[in-house]
């Protein structure tokens, strides 16, 4: 009975991006439960700077300036509109594994609670299982249950916790 269907695409960070994710970056703000949008309030200007530099960092192999890691950048399309952001680090340093995980989203404020968050990370999930992690690790504030509901409904567990943070595995399926 030709129902309307969505299409949904994540798409990597190429470096060539416009105006649609410029715009998309301003609405999220520049911190929130714990993901760092470094775009905020920057002129267009700066973010082609940032997404050179994001694209450049994103084929590295090794740490940079000595703590840095790898990082691919993400973008979540809804209808060819972009709803959402997603980070996937390539491994983690100590500290990366106390404060950060390999997988960091934000979904636009307007666009919350339709599903994007779960289609985001399971999306963000299969990248690594491409870049060969067999498993990711997210670490979730107490507070933010959307975040941790999100990650349990993708077949995370927890593996520890502490007064402030949730800490989630998600196990891919080996080659």
């Amino acid at each position: 009975m030709g129902g309307y269907s969505i299409h949904i695409e994540l798409k990597q960070l190429k470096g060539d991006e416009g105006l649609d994710i410029y715009n998309m970056l301003q609405d999220i703000d520049q911190e929130e439960n714990g993901f760092i949008n470094s775009v905020h309030g920057k002129t267009f200007e700066e973010f082609k700077e940032w997404l050179d530099e994001s694209n450049h960092i994103s084929c590295e192999k090794e740490l940079i300036d000595g703590w840095k890691v790898p990082t691919t950048v993400y973008w979540l399309y809804v209808d060819n509109k972009p709803v959402g952001m997603g980070k996937l680090r390539h491994f983690l340093t100590k500290q990366l594994q106390e404060e950060g995980g390999n997988i960091g989203y934000v979904i636009l404020q307007a666009q919350r609670n339709k599903g994007y968050g779960k289609i985001i990370l399971r999306e963000l999930a299969n990248q690594a299982t491409k870049k060969g992690l067999e498993r990711v690790l997210l670490t979730i504030r107490k507070n933010n249950i959307s975040s941790l509901k999100v990650a349990l409904d993708n077949k995370g567990r927890i593996i520890r916790e502490n007064e402030e943070r949730y800490y989630i595995e998600i196990r891919m399926r080996s080659k």
